[in-house]
């Protein structure tokens, strides 16, 4: 099954999106809590896919997307964002983003766009 990386820079909504994706049977490759250490481990992981939340310390998310896409013109991320933040997810598919999920994260929705993203 796919690997995920989960970033999120709130330990709680890690651990949501890792019980819904592990419940799945999705394989969690690693969890970070700031872009900075979300590039860093999508060097060493290579996950199938990143769950990326948007506002967070140190690097933002779309900083971390940007500087994913720019090691791998491929990478599958699928940003996380509170409603009302349409003009960020927009400006992160601009840049390469494949998806997005509104929090608070319902299951099968979280689920249906992850697989929608990888082609499962």
């Amino acid at each position: 099954m796919a690997k995920v990386l989960i970033v999120d820079d709130t330990a709680f909504m890690r651990k949501l999106l890792k019980n819904i994706l592990f419940g799945a049977g999705f394989d969690i490759a690693g969890e970070a809590e700031n872009g900075k250490q979300a590039v860093e481990m999508y060097k060493g992981l290579k996950p199938d896919v990143v769950t990326m939340d948007v506002v967070m310390p140190e690097m933002t998310g779309i900083d971390a997307l940007k500087q994913i896409k720019a090691l791998d013109k491929d990478a599958k991320i699928v940003m996380c964002t509170a409603i009302g933040q349409e003009n960020i997810v927009k400006t992160a598919i601009k840049l390469g983003a494949r998806g997005y999920i509104i929090k608070p994260f319902q299951a099968p929705k979280v689920i249906e766009e992850i697989k929608k993203v990888i082609g499962a």
